[in-house]
């Protein structure tokens, strides 16, 4: 094949993606799972800490040398107190070293996806790291404080102070892991295509409602 036959061809379409972020209590581990299977595409779930899996809702984990450092009942506490806008602790101290390492675990599962068939990305500041990348749809969950109480007490099957404590925790780790990783608020409305309040509709609409909005854009993009 000549060299003006290799140029004149078409570069095949990046692969669809739809990214989730969602706080704790809107959802996320049921609406996205949902989505992935809707729209036919793998589910890449956000990163867990191996340790903690069985102690605390899912988080984006910490690094390796963090998770020794951290015992299990300040897990919580160190990573929402580590993001760079946050107060000053004094240990466990993170290196550069260790966010690049956690940034690259984090971002090599979503490259992967980018190169072949392309999925739903649930955390790992997807909408970030993607950012206005082509086919990439970007989505927020979110939702006043009481209502996501209410839900996640179904969703986890867990009292209301038990909820509370973890909502707590949770959400202040996952901005934590954002703002410390890339320096960015999470809940900033400029980072996505669509922001649903899941706790005044039923998951099944808020599927139908993300699915058919990442269709349309895609389609608006070839």
């Amino acid at each position: 094949m000549s060299q003006d036959s290799k140029a004149g061809e078409a570069k095949p379409a990046p692969a669809p993606v739809v990214t989730i972020s969602a706080t704790y209590g809107a959802g996320g581990s049921v609406i996205a799972p949902r989505v992935a299977e809707t729209l036919g595409l793998p589910l890449l779930n956000r990163l867990v800490s191996p340790g903690l899996a069985h102690a605390a809702p899912p988080l984006e984990r910490l690094s390796e040398g963090e998770e020794k450092a951290t015992p299990h009942h300040r897990f919580f506490a160190y990573l929402a107190h580590a993001a760079p806008f946050g107060p000053t602790v004094s240990a466990p101290v993170t290196t550069a070293d260790d966010d690049q390492m956690l940034r690259a675990r984090a971002e090599s599962g979503i490259a992967q996806l980018r190169r072949s068939t392309g999925g739903v990305i649930l955390g790992r500041a997807g909408a970030v790291v993607l950012g206005d990348r082509p086919r990439a749809f970007h989505v927020r969950l979110d939702g006043p404080r009481d209502r996501r109480l209410a839900a996640a007490t179904n969703i986890e099957g867990v009292s209301v102070e038990q909820a509370a404590i973890a909502l707590n925790e949770t959400d202040r780790a996952r901005v934590a892991y954002v703002k410390r990783l890339y320096r960015t608020d999470p809940a900033d409305p400029r980072l996505y295509h669509l922001i649903i309040d899941p706790t005044v509709l039923p998951f099944d609409v808020v599927v139908d409602l993300i699915t058919t909005a990442a269709r349309a854009a895609w389609v608006r993009e070839c």
